[in-house]
């Protein structure tokens, strides 16, 4: 019954927000007065029984009313059981109260709660008045009646000394209670209730000594404008006066000074708010003067100039105590600027909420039918969990065939939906140049890296990058994992090679386009002005890049050639002596077609050199000047046999040489890399040399599994903070490993050489030996303080362990085990 109830509660529409049941003699000119004009005060509708004649029948008009209101309150004075009209006004409530799920308060004015319950006292001498013109079975009901409502906890006149504080409590309930539900209108907004409650924790309704100003942040197409639309539908009864100033963005955009536009922004404000169409005002006073008395709450939409909040908002004592003013908007300096630090950022939805929501829109139900499942799942990774497209997408695809989605899809994993566009690229449309240009190298190039990353990339292209990132930043078109790299949805990476598609083929700067990339390379075409060039080779059958392809391009700074599709790797061919271009500061080519760079190639600019599933068996001969590079990524190149010296790469910082199933030997040169930080060289099947790793200062992650040739590990810095030695035939660890006190985690599993143990340092949480040669767990193994794991499964030569502690989780110990006693541990 509860169930239902609440679901009817939250279909209906109300027409009143509450209805007051009371004994008029008691309480209509004092207390009832003084409650409908704080009702008033704060924007609840009560329904107004003047006018209605009293009879000894309940009035249809009252019993109509009673069932379009979501609350009744009664109000038991000394002498509401006396009406016989009150009675059956309660009878009514009651059976609302069961059927609807209506919200019913009590007010005990002058009677004590347990006389309503057992009608008793004064208040049960007026109840045994009015039963003795009664039928029996209406003395019960209304005995039952009252019963009910006086075990409604309620407020009680006589715990309060002060009847308009009292007041001012049960308006401030009776408000809470209306604001935990919103129109049907957002019924199909997947979320929304949680984004709701933040939203409220951040407004502090009940604060009420002055007016606040909240921000809504985030990117285009998250949400922001959805929320403030039910946060509006949702709260606006409890103020005075509402309004929803929507699209603000532009408003700045017309021939008036900066005075004028002031001012009609404010007409355009108090027209809405005080329902006077056409208002002309004459000074920038007119908001303070018309609302500082007023409790009202205002949505101001899509906010992009600070002078819109200056105009509209610009100080809390223009609004009334207790006025709430919610501003929605992209950029979140202009927040920071106007000192709004109440603000609530929009995150993206999990997976699971996205699929909902796409669900909702495409099949008008929470989840996808047969054979749609894994046709969502593309959608839901096209377009990124961005709200905005999932809902325009969903509908665009409802009741199109599996075919029609596949050829939807195919278009958009390249081009955007113009709906999505039109609102996700205002944000770039209001940067100014050089953070458009920024914009699009981070959406071609650079989306996923660091900022440091990008700084030294851009160091010779003219652009204010650190401000730029900022002013980015600001406008919530890319934001900062938690791993630090920069992020720009893939929906904005879209508009931003959509906009490269618009500018005049001669004044790009970018090549992105696959056909007019392959005319220009084989070709020998003029473009001087190229300054990067992205080509994915899924889209073209077959290139050839002659010898003097690049000879014209002296301004080529950023080369990526890579495949989407993972599709055949042998659609570029090169020319042996081809001239690469000598300012390359990104190399990104996969599946570079040669097995050695040509003698004429000179790294000295790189920056980043990524090539993943190369047919190099070297790069280089004899050194080079390296000291800009900063990442090398060899990546599944399963010929390259050698490495170059790269002494003097002393700036590297990250090195990836996994499933490089050639190599021998990783140079001694290595060991002067005192940058490098992360080092990744697993599933190298007959690596066996690598040298003394002590001198890296920097390095902390150290990736070595699966190398089945490597007998012996090298020592190792002491600043590593993860190391991974599985599957290898490693017997022993370095006793250089008890001075790596950031050690973590260790894994050693599927090492079947390994028998025995050194000393491990203090740090270690986390020890993984499964699957290793070992014989028996040191009894030390306890002094670990840090140390809360330990998995030893499969372990076969492995028959006792020690004792240990409580606090220590040995997992997949098996039965084979015996055990030490636990101490006190």
């Amino acid at each position: 019954m509860a169930s239902s109830s609440s679901s009817s509660s939250s279909s209906r529409t109300w027409r009143y927000r509450v209805f007051a049941s009371f004994h008029g003699a008691d309480v209509r000119k004092t207390f009832l007065s003084h409650l409908r004009k704080e009702f008033n005060y704060n924007g609840i509708t009560m329904f107004d029984d003047q006018g209605i004649e009293r009879s000894q029948i309940i009035a249809p008009a009252l019993t109509q009313a009673i069932r379009e209101s979501r609350i009744s309150i009664v109000l038991l004075s000394k002498n509401y059981a006396s009406s016989s009209w009150c009675l059956d006004e309660l009878l009514e409530i009651i059976e609302c109260k069961e059927a609807m799920g209506q919200i019913v308060m009590t007010v005990f004015y002058g009677v004590d709660p347990f006389d309503v319950r057992k009608q008793t006292g004064e208040f049960g001498k007026a109840f045994v008045q009015t039963c003795a013109r009664s039928k029996k079975e209406k003395r019960r009901r209304w005995s039952q009646a009252l019963n009910h409502v006086g075990n409604i906890a309620g407020e009680h006149f006589q715990n309060w000394d002060n009847e308009s504080k009292m007041i001012e409590k049960i308006s401030r309930d009776i408000s809470n209670k209306l604001n935990t539900t919103i129109a049907r209108d957002f019924d199909d907004m997947v979320g929304l209730e949680a984004h709701l409650e933040k939203m409220k924790y951040l407004l502090d309704l009940d604060y009420e000594d002055g007016a606040l100003i909240v921000g809504i942040c985030g990117p285009a197409g998250i949400g922001k404008t959805t929320i403030a639309r039910a946060l509006h539908s949702l709260l606006s009864s409890s103020f005075q006066l509402s309004c929803f100033v929507e699209n603000l963005r532009g408003s700045y955009n017309s021939g008036l000074d900066e005075y004028g536009l002031k001012l009609r922004l404010q007409e355009q404000l108090l027209s809405k708010i005080l329902n006077q169409n056409g208002m002309r005002i004459y000074h920038l006073g007119a908001i303070q003067e018309r609302l500082c008395d007023q409790k009202v709450f205002i949505i101001l939409d899509d906010v992009n100039d600070l002078k819109q909040l200056e105009a509209l908002a610009n100080e809390t004592s223009w609004f009334g105590p207790g006025s709430r003013i919610v501003v929605t908007t992209e950029d979140q300096e202009i927040l920071r600027q106007h000192g709004i630090n109440n603000t609530y950022h929009v995150g993206f939805p999990s997976i699971d909420k996205a699929l909902e929501i796409f669900c909702l829109y495409a099949f008008r139900k929470s989840s996808p039918p047969d054979g749609f499942k894994n046709l969502t799942e593309r959608v839901i990774s096209i377009f990124d969990n961005l709200p905005l497209a999932l809902r325009v997408m969903g509908s665009c695809l409802r009741g199109k065939g599996e075919g029609e989605w596949e050829a939807l899809l195919d278009r958009l994993e390249t081009s955007i939906d113009r709906n999505i566009e039109g609102a996700l690229r205002v944000g770039y449309d209001s940067l100014h140049e050089e953070e458009q240009s920024l914009f699009l190298y981070i959406a071609v190039f650079f989306n996923y890296h660091k900022d440091d990353h990008v700084i030294a990339m851009l160091a010779d292209s003219n652009l204010d990058v650190k401000n730029g990132l900022k002013i980015l930043t600001n406008k919530s078109l890319i934001y900062t994992s938690t791993s630090g790299t920069i992020v720009m949805h893939k929906l904005l990476q879209l508009v931003g090679r959509q906009q490269i598609h618009r500018q005049e083929p001669w004044k790009r700067n970018i090549l992105i386009d696959a056909d007019e990339i392959c005319y220009v390379l084989e070709n020998d075409k003029d473009t001087r002005a190229a300054l990067g060039i992205s080509l994915d080779t899924s889209r073209i059958n077959k290139v050839f890049i002659n010898e003097g392809a690049f000879k014209r391009m002296c301004n080529l700074r950023f080369l990526s050639i890579y495949n989407t599709r993972n599709v055949k790797n042998d659609r570029v061919g090169i020319h042996e002596d081809l001239e690469f271009p000598p300012h390359l500061r990104l190399l990104r080519w996969k599946a570079y077609p040669r097995n050695a760079f040509p003698t004429t190639f000179h790294p000295e600019y790189l920056i980043e050199l990524d090539l993943q599933e190369s047919h190099l068996e070297k790069l280089w001969q004899g050194t080079q000047p390296l000291t800009n590079l900063k990442k090398m990524d060899l990546t599944r190149s399963s010929h390259l046999k050698e490495l170059p010296d790269l002494s003097n790469a002393t700036n590297l910082e990250r090195l990836e040489l996994s499933h490089c199933k050639s190599l021998v030997e990783i140079p001694s040169s290595f060991s002067e890399l005192r940058k490098l930080q992360t080092l990744v060289i697993h599933n190298c099947t007959k690596l066996e040399v690598v040298p003394t790793l002590i001198n890296l200062a920097s390095l902390n992650f150290v990736n070595m599994y699966g190398c089945p040739q490597m007998k012996k590990f090298p020592g190792i810095s002491t600043h590593i903070s993860r190391l991974v030695i599985d599957d290898t035939l490693v017997e022993e660890l370095p006793t250089s490993i008890m001075l790596c006190t950031r050690l973590t985690p260790l894994l050693i599993r599927g090492s079947g050489n390994l028998k025995t143990l050194t000393y491990l340092p203090e740090s270690l949480t986390y020890l993984d030996l499964r699957c290793t040669g070992i014989e028996k767990i040191p009894d030390w193994i306890k002094d670990l303080h840090a140390l809360n794991c330990l998995h030893i499964g499969g372990c076969r030569k492995l028959k006792s362990l020690p004792q240990l502690p409580l606090r220590l989780t040995v997992a997949d110990p098996g039965e084979k085990f015996t055990w030490g006693t636990a101490d006190e541990y």
